[in-house]
């Protein structure tokens, strides 16, 4: 994906991206190009290691959901996702 398309799937500003993955591309997670149909616009990719990194935190999160979940039926977790949802929809999300 492009910088721009990044910063609206996670919903944060540009320059607030930018930083993350200027400390993101030093540490050798990501690469970033000029998209040569629009060199205004920079191509983001993750590196060998931004995949192995990108796996073990997927990994992580996953164990520690089903930790979360453990004990509570799937029908009372649709319920609280409704609820959730209408708090969002309440405050303006």
């Amino acid at each position: 994906a492009n910088q721009r398309e990044l910063a609206g799937m996670i919903g944060i500003q540009g320059a607030t991206l930018t930083h993350h993955l200027n400390a993101m591309e030093a540490q050798g997670l990501l690469t970033r190009r000029r998209d040569p149909e629009n060199r205004r616009v920079h191509q983001v990719a993750l590196t060998d290691a931004g995949e192995a990194l990108f796996e073990k935190l997927r990994t992580a999160a996953l164990a520690f959901d089903k930790r979360l979940r453990t004990g509570i039926a799937d029908e009372r977790l649709a319920e609280f996702a409704v609820v959730l949802a209408a708090l969002r929809a309440n405050a303006g999300g």
